[in-house]
């Protein structure tokens, strides 16, 4: 007699159909699950494994990429140069440029305060302000205080200028409004040397007359000073 068909248990059946039910949930679970970095462990990913592009340059650690060589060098190209500093020759190019400006300021106060302005050869010329032209010069207005010979010569030296003639500071004392030191006016005429320091120097007198006096005497003086261009 053959065997018939073995019937399984009722238990049996609902443990089998229970086992399949919880494989299929946790292959579904696994295909919609998404990982991410919180669940990836520290150094557990090689290199290689990792998609090109995938990760942005912010969030590498500094230092961990290499330079390639060649291909790291920096051309002009690449340099912003407002961001680099003044190199030495240029600051000294703004010192020189700067010494300039004054000089050409100095130069435009001296035309703004310059009297009686004239060209000669094409330039403009004048005298500044207590001077007057004169033979080619300015001539001081009034003169100063009374010094030696020596010393009337060097104050006139440090204004760029010198004494006057003896026979020209005769005829600027005829000039109108001109009235010389009525003690007498060195001129820069030096007629005697008798020894060492010891000379006699013309002077001129309030009536233009010419005298001769010692260089150690104190007479006033006035200085001859060169046309400002």
């Amino acid at each position: 007699m053959g065997q018939g068909i073995r019937r399984h248990s009722p238990a049996l059946v609902i443990s089998v159909i229970a086992l399949f039910v919880a494989l299929g949930g946790s292959v579904y679970a696994a295909k919609k699950a998404k990982i991410d970095g919180k669940a990836i462990r520290a150094k557990s990913i090689p290199g290689n494994r990792v998609k090109p592009h995938s990760i942005a340059a912010n969030r590498l650690k500094p230092g961990v990429l290499r330079s390639t060589g060649a291909a790291s060098q920096l051309t002009g190209a690449d340099i912003n140069e407002l961001t680099l500093g003044q190199v030495p020759s240029a600051a000294h190019a703004d010192t020189a440029d700067r010494a300039q400006s004054a000089i050409d300021a100095q130069t435009a106060l001296n035309a703004v305060n310059a009297i009686d302005a004239k060209t000669i050869n094409g330039h403009s010329v004048g005298c500044l302000a207590g001077t007057q032209p004169f033979a080619g010069g300015c001539w001081e207005s009034s003169p100063n205080s009374p010094v030696n010979a020596p010393t009337a010569a060097r104050k006139c030296a440090a204004r760029n200028g010198t004494l006057p003639e003896a026979l020209q500071l005769a005829a600027f004392a005829e000039e109108p409004g001109v009235n010389l030191d009525p003690g007498d006016e060195w001129s820069g005429d030096i007629p005697v040397v008798s020894g060492s320091d010891v000379y006699a120097v013309v002077t001129v007198t309030a009536n233009s007359v010419v005298d001769m006096s010692m260089s150690t005497n104190t007479r006033a003086y006035r200085c001859v000073i060169p046309l400002l261009t």
